[in-house]
């Protein structure tokens, strides 16, 4: 057999080139000395070009100056650990890489320095897979605060009306808008339900979705605060557009962006908001439009979207609207920009590619 039949040093070659990690060892001048077959692999090199040949710094080129600091650490006899990116040769992505470099000390002299490198790259690719997954979960969390936050204001103020009508017919008015608000409630609670679902999937579920009743759902979740501002909402998407969206994202869009129309109103007159609706290429592009205080872009662009940022001095204000918002958009795909002028208003454009 062959690892009867070969010498010490061969039997040690085997056993390296059979280790996963990457084992190496360079001399006090940056020689390579030894290398394994991991090694030589993930450079893409071959071993007798390396080996009392190569310096390394002619094997990691322009990976050399970042791990300078720690070739020179290690020649000083401090051993290294840390961690690294490698390109695959051939262009063939990004390898994560945990580096230890050990100090081969003889009689009080470093002589080279020992390099054990594992491939982490899977630890990485989970570590970023939770990483979106804790953000998908405080989306989670703060898209089902703010959204029945708006049915509890709602609740209160309409049973609070109830119980101070004046007649048989302004109770059954009040009634009839907690029976609207109920349902609206209660498919607002069955799309949670679905966001709950997708937080345990890889991608998000897409039908298609009536914008336009959508908008007409939400303007019932806001019937009070419509009413009490005197606000008109001026529905102008057609009743035949379906977006292929997720619908628990949309409503929740649609709310925040007609509560912040509203709550930020104009106090010299009464919001108005047109919403709209085009085609063009490949997207849908949603227009929502209004009056109201309107914001000064060249100081508060960069921070809009910004979690707990607000512009307005609003008591009530938390800074996640927005927020959620932009979060929702870009996981379905599109994107949200925004033109606004102090005192004029605000256009809030939002960008939703076309899915078959």
């Amino acid at each position: 057999m062959e690892v009867e039949s070969a010498t010490r040093n061969e039997f040690s070659l085997i056993v390296a080139d059979h280790v996963s990690a990457m084992l190496a060892y360079w001399d006090k001048n940056t020689i390579c000395r030894f290398a394994n077959r991991a090694y030589v692999e993930w450079f893409g090199k071959k071993r007798e070009d390396m080996i009392d040949k190569m310096t390394i710094k002619e094997l990691l080129g322009p990976l050399y100056p970042l791990n300078l600091p720690y070739i020179s650490a290690v020649l000083q006899g401090n051993p290294q650990t840390f961690e690294r990116e490698i390109p695959i040769p051939g262009g063939g992505g990004t390898r994560y890489s945990l580096a230890n470099y050990f100090p081969y000390i003889v009689d009080g002299e470093v002589e080279g320095f020992f390099v054990h490198v594992a491939d982490i790259t899977p630890i990485k690719v989970l570590e970023e897979k939770l990483n979106s997954r804790n953000k998908q979960l405080l989306n989670f969390a703060n898209t089902v605060s703010h959204n029945l936050k708006s049915y509890a204001g709602n609740f209160t103020s309409i049973l609070d009306m109830l119980e101070h009508a004046r007649d048989e017919n302004e109770r059954k008015q009040m009634i009839g808008y907690l029976k609207q608000i109920s349902r609206a409630f209660s498919s607002t609670v069955t799309n949670l339900t679905e966001v709950v679902d997708i937080q345990n999937q890889d991608t998000l579920k897409f039908q298609p979705i009536s914008l336009y009743k959508c908008i007409e759902t939400v303007c019932d979740i806001l019937k009070l605060q419509i009413k009490s501002s005197g606000a008109i909402i001026l529905n102008t998407v057609g009743r035949d557009v379906l977006v292929n969206v997720n619908p628990g994202y949309l409503e929740s869009i649609v709310l925040n962006l007609l509560t912040n129309a509203i709550k930020y109103r104009h106090p010299d007159r009464s919001p108005v908001v047109a919403i709209d609706c085009s085609y063009d290429k490949s997207e849908w592009i949603i227009k929502i439009e209004d009056n109201g205080l309107g914001m000064d872009l060249k100081k508060h662009k960069d921070e809009l979207f910004g979690v707990f940022k607000t512009f307005h001095g609003n008591n009530d204000a938390k800074g996640i609207g927005l927020y959620i918002t932009k979060f929702q958009v870009e996981a379905m795909g599109g994107r949200i920009e925004v033109e606004s002028q102090e005192t004029k208003g605000s256009t809030f454009v939002i960008h939703l590619m076309k899915k078959k």
